[in-house]
């Protein structure tokens, strides 16, 4: 028994123990095996110069992304195999762009691979506290591996991945073009002037009041728009109306009774919450809906807003009858139609 234990002892604290008696041991590295870049300072400059002709070729294909968007027509088509009819445009983006990134990238990596410091290293794991020598040593080790990068020795590979990365941010400060100019005062104004006769959208005929019974909704739009016009859409968002007819006796608000005619009240069909048209119509409440998030209006009352998100009343147009018996506006509407956008003017 003594024996036993004598050699238990020993096996258990005489020397290091094997990775066999100590699973936790460290086994060791393999030794370090030094790459062609490392020992032939002409391989380490081809591999800079590669790096460098990398970011240059994502320098130049920025510049080519930019000078795409700005001289290829937006319309234009092309015939590219195997792609078929693309736009010329788009492709050209796509293409210049996504070759910058690439280069970047494959530069990054290229460089790392060949030029960085590749030695592994084993170290102990550290609390998560970190104390003063600890500092030390991480300040210690991001100057190392400063060195060894070789980020300020290569200034070939530094100087052109600089020019990539910061001409890359200007593909996305370009594309600010899309935006468009800024709109001035357009959204304030519509296509409605004084005598602009008011014409049925189904029928594309100038409106009468007998047109119009009472009870009825009827959407209509300020006459000269052609639905073919390039410009439609823009000018029909914020001139589009809806004229209803009611009982003179059902109108609450006296302003809208006087902007109106025999009971014929013209308001703005796009709601002042996103845009929306608000033309579902009940007819025994005099309120239009908006089927978008249900802002609800009382036409009966200035078309004030009665529920849902929607800030604002629906502009009103002010209407007569011009001596040829038909409807006609007397101008533009007084506050800009369409979302409340002027409060942050």
């Amino acid at each position: 028994m003594s024996s036993h234990n004598d050699n238990n002892d020993e096996h258990t604290s005489g020397g290091e123990l094997t990775p066999a008696d100590d699973p936790f041991a460290d086994p060791g590295l393999p030794p370090h095996e030094h790459r062609r870049q490392d020992i032939d300072e002409r391989a380490a400059k081809r591999s800079e110069r590669t790096v460098a002709l990398l970011f240059t070729v994502s320098i130049l294909a920025t510049i080519g992304f930019i000078a795409s968007y700005v001289a290829i027509p937006i319309d234009n088509i092309v015939y590219i195999w195997p792609f078929g009819h693309v736009s010329g445009l788009n492709f050209a983006l796509g293409l210049t762009l996504g070759l910058a990134l690439f280069c970047i990238g494959a530069g990054a990596v290229h460089w790392a691979r060949t030029l960085m410091s590749d030695e592994e290293m084993a170290d102990d794991r550290h609390p998560i506290e970190a104390p003063q020598e600890v500092r030390a040593q991480v300040i210690a080790d991001f100057k190392q591996g400063a060195a060894e990068s070789q980020f300020g020795r290569r200034k070939l590979v530094r100087n052109t991945m600089f020019g990539a990365l910061a001409l890359v941010p200007l593909s996305g400060v370009v594309l600010l073009r899309d935006l468009g100019p800024l709109p001035g005062d357009k959204l304030r104004h519509s296509r409605w002037r004084e005598g602009s006769l008011i014409i049925n959208e189904s029928t594309q005929q100038p409106l009468r009041p007998e047109d119009i019974p009472v009870g009825a909704l009827v959407q209509a739009m300020p006459e000269g728009l052609d639905p073919h016009d390039h410009d439609f859409q823009v000018e029909i968002a914020k001139a589009a109306v809806m004229l209803v007819r009611l009982e003179p006796e059902d109108i609450k608000d006296r302003q809208s009774a006087d902007w109106g005619h025999e009971g014929i009240l013209c308001y703005s069909k796009i709601c002042t919450h996103i845009g929306c048209p608000a033309t579902l119509y009940e007819q025994q409440t005099h309120h239009a809906l908006c089927p978008c998030h249900q802002s609800t209006f009382d036409l009966a009352d200035g078309a004030r807003v009665i529920f849902g998100p929607a800030g604002h009343p629906l502009p009103q147009l002010r209407i007569t009858v011009n001596e040829d018996g038909y409807l006609a506006a007397l101008g533009d509407f007084e506050e800009p139609p369409g979302p409340s956008f002027w409060e942050r003017g």
